[in-house]
C-alpha cells in the first residue's frame, strides 16, 4: 500500500490536481472579500471551502502513507509542515474571517512549480544567493537615506514642512525622490521657496518661506547620483552576479549528472562484459569435463578390447 501511495503522489497528475484545488481555494477567499456574494452564495462557498479543506486533508493521509511505518518522516519538508500547520489551523476553534486569511498561504506552495522551469529556478536561485550582498547594499543605502534625511530636516524643515517637517517624513520624500517621481517639484520647492513654489491653496501652511536657489539643487541631484545611479544599480549588479553564478553552478551540475551517467553506461557495460567472460569459462569448464569424460571412456574402450 505504501508503494502504491508512493507513486500516486510521484505522479505529475497528483500535483496538477493539488495546485488546482489551491488555486481554488485561492479563488473561494477572494471572493469571501465581496459581503454581496457571501449573502447570496455563502452556503455554496461553504461547501467547496468544506471540499478545498477535505482535499488537503486527505492529500496529507496520502503523503504520510506513502511512507509506510514511518509517517513522521513526513514533516521532514519543511513544505509539508507548512501545510500541515495551516490544515490544523482550520480545524481551530477560532473566527473564521482569520482562517481565511491564513489558508490563503497555501498559495505559497506554488512557487514548487519553479522546479518545472529551468530558467526560472536560476532566476530565483540567483535572488537567494544576493540576499546576504544585497542586505549589505541596503544598510548602506538605508545609511545614505538617513543621513541626507537628517540634513534635509534642518535644511528645508522650515521652508517646507509638508515634505521636510520631521525625520520620517524626511525619509519618505527622499524615497519617492530615489524612485525619480517628482524630484523636480520638490527641488523648485525648496529652491525658490515655499511662498513662490508647490504651496498654491495651501498658503497657510508655508510660514518660513527660505530660497535657496544653490543649495537645492546641488542637494537633490547628489543624492539622486548616489542613490539611483549607484546604490540602486549595485544591486542590479549582485542580482546579475548572483545569476552567473547560478547558471555557472547548474551548468556544472548537469555535467556531473552527464559524468555520472557515462560513468554508470561503462559501469554496466564492465558488469556485462564480467557476465559474458564468466559464462565462457563455464562453457569452457564443461568442454574441458566432457574431453575428459570422452578420453576415459576411449581409455577403457582400448583397454577391454585387446581383453
Amino acid at each position: 500500500m505504501s508503494e502504491r501511495l508512493a507513486r500516486l503522489v510521484a505522479a505529475p497528475a497528483f500535483g496538477h490536481v493539488i495546485t488546482g484545488v489551491i488555486l481554488v481555494a485561492a479563488v473561494l477567499v477572494g471572493l469571501e472579500t465581496y459581503p454581496a456574494i457571501v449573502a447570496r452564495h455563502g452556503g455554496l462557498l461553504e461547501v467547496l471551502d468544506a471540499l478545498v479543506l477535505a482535499v488537503f486533508v486527505a492529500e496529507i493521509a496520502i503523503r504520510m502513507g506513502a511512507h509506510g511505518r514511518r509517517p513522521w518522516r513526513y514533516f521532514h519538508d519543511g513544505w509539508n509542515v507548512c501545510d500541515f500547520l495551516i490544515v490544523a489551523v482550520c480545524f481551530l476553534p477560532i473566527d473564521a474571517r482569520y482562517v481565511t486569511v491564513l489558508r490563503l498561504a497555501r498559495l505559497l506552495r506554488v512557487l514548487r512549480l519553479v522546479r518545472t522551469l529551468p530558467r526560472l529556478q536560476v532566476l530565483v536561485g540567483a535572488l537567494i544567493r544576493s540576499l546576504p550582498s544585497m542586505g549589505y547594499v541596503a544598510l548602506l543605502l538605508g545609511l545614505l537615506f538617513y543621513v541626507y534625511a537628517v540634513a534635509a530636516t534642518f535644511l528645508f524643515g522650515g521652508n517646507d514642512p509638508v515634505h521636510f517637517g520631521s525625520l520620517q517624513t524626511s525619509l519618505l520624500s527622499l524615497f519617492s525622490v530615489v524612485t525619480l517621481e517628482g524630484w523636480t517639484d520638490l527641488m523648485d520647492i525648496q529652491r525658490l521657496g515655499c511662498a513662490v513654489a508647490g504651496y498654491e491653496g495651501a498658503e497657510a501652511l508655508c510660514t518660513a518661506s527660505q530660497a535657496r536657489p544653490l543649495l537645492a539643487p546641488l542637494f537633490f541631484v547628489s543624492f539622486i547620483l548616489l542613490g539611483t545611479m549607484v546604490m540602486l544599480n549595485l544591486f542590479i549588479g549582485v542580482i546579475m552576479s548572483g545569476m552567473t553564478e547560478a547558471a555557472a553552478e547548474r551548468d556544472a551540475e548537469e555535467r556531473a549528472r552527464a559524468r555520472g551517467g557515462r560513468e554508470a553506461t561503462l559501469a554496466e557495460e564492465l558488469e556485462l562484459l564480467t557476465r559474458e567472460v564468466a559464462d565462457v569459462h563455464e562453457q569452457l569448464d564443461r568442454v574441458r569435463r566432457r574431453a575428459a569424460q570422452d578420453a576415459a571412456a576411449v581409455a577403457r574402450a582400448q583397454n577391454q578390447g585387446p581383453a
